[in-house]
């Protein structure tokens, strides 16, 4: 049956039905779960659908699988060339290359990745940037299928629509950020986590189920080697290690994002100042004077001095009044309380224990009114 999927899905791709192949290689795999073929091919299909974080799950999925699979690191490089990832493009591709030494159209590539990375380090700052911004990857053919992997990124294609199943929410330190997802009782077999130069993969795959897929392309760069994540009974935490101390404004990458702000510790409070990337000039920050250390033990007494100051009338302060008498009492007195509280009905409260201890304690309600007992 995986095989009948796996022959429509290449005519789907051939016919230039991407969607539909990318769902057919989805069942399939569903099928056939250890078949290192069917996620590449499934990158493949990925890829064409723009859909790179997704083709680079895939494709790590298959040389987790089989490690000697030449077209997962080809198809990898592509996708992590695509998000601007170069140093993780050329490391897929110098490993591609390690096992189809025949193969030119890998040497060409990672040429292509060292022109963006001399770029990047400002090696080649004096070649026009309209045409190092212009030039991509769509001259690469894939020898399975005769077909050119990556469009030029002007076409316009469809994306595949993943329903998020599982919420999730991000905070963030100067160091780090931490993404929750809020999935519950999930073994940790079932979930796969990568983590790339500016991208996140996060697959959860339970049994019966339709796998989860988050795959974020993220705001800034992090250092995969730092990062990690836990498998908790309620949630998985994921600690992305950033690679600059930047101020994330959002999780998700965006061209139009505002400027980052770098982030400088001072006397134990962040302080933020933002500054332009790539321009020659800073902005200031406001205030320009000196920031102040706030002293937090002193803030916390002044706080307690004041809500012990406080001034309460009627209900409020007779019932601060018990409490009070209640958090410095013994053991005793406090049993006494809450026997006699309970056995009268909220009428009695004694701080004899001796008194109320041996004896059910009999409501006492004010003058005028009357204890009453329903019937359920």
């Amino acid at each position: 049956m995986a095989s009948d999927l796996e022959t429509k899905a290449k005519e789907a791709f051939i016919d230039d039905h991407f969607e539909l192949a990318a769902d057919l290689y989805s069942q399939a795999i569903s099928l056939s779960p250890d078949n290192a073929e069917l996620f590449a091919d499934r990158a493949q299909a990925n890829l064409k659908l723009r859909n790179f974080t997704g083709a680079v799950a895939d494709a790590n999925k298959a040389i987790e699988i089989d490690p000697s699979l030449s077209k997962a690191y080809f198809r990898k490089g592509n996708a992590c060339y695509e998000l601007e990832e170069y140093e993780t493009a050329k490391a897929a591709f110098e490993l591609g290359s390690s096992l189809a030494p025949g193969d030119a159209r890998f040497a060409n590539l990672i040429k292509k990745c060292d022109d963006r990375i001399a770029e990047e380090s400002g090696d080649l700052l004096d070649q026009p940037l309209e045409k190092a911004s212009t030039e991509v990857v769509s001259v690469e053919s894939d020898q399975e299928s005769g077909q050119i992997l990556n469009e030029a990124p002007n076409e316009v294609t469809s994306q595949l629509n993943v329903k998020q199943k599982y919420r999730h929410e991000y905070y963030q330190k100067p160091e780090e950020v931490v993404i929750t997802i809020f999935a519950k009782g999930i073994p940790a077999q079932n979930v796969a986590i990568d983590f790339g130069e500016q991208i996140l993969s996060v697959i959860i795959d339970v049994p019966g189920e339709d796998a989860y897929h988050f795959q974020p392309r993220l705001f800034g760069k992090i250092a995969p080697e730092k990062c990690r994540y836990d498998v908790l009974p309620s949630k998985i935490e994921v600690r992305l290690a950033k690679a600059e101390p930047l101020n994330w404004t959002s999780l998700d990458f965006s061209k139009d994002s505002t400027i980052p702000k770098t982030v400088t510790v001072v006397s134990g409070t962040d302080c933020y100042s933002t500054h332009s990337e790539g321009t020659g000039s800073q902005r200031p920050s406001y205030p320009t004077s000196k920031p102040r250390r706030v002293d937090w033990d002193k803030l916390e007494a002044q706080v307690k001095k004041e809500e012990k100051e406080e001034k309460l009338d009627g209900d409020a302060a007779l019932n601060k009044f018990f409490q009070d008498i209640y958090k410095d009492a013994d053991e005793d007195t406090r049993r006494a309380m809450r026997k006699s509280f309970v056995e009268s009905n909220g009428t009695v409260l004694s701080t004899n224990w001796k008194e109320v201890g041996s004896k059910k304690v009999e409501g006492s309600p004010p003058e005028g009114m009357e204890v009453k007992k329903w019937e359920y």
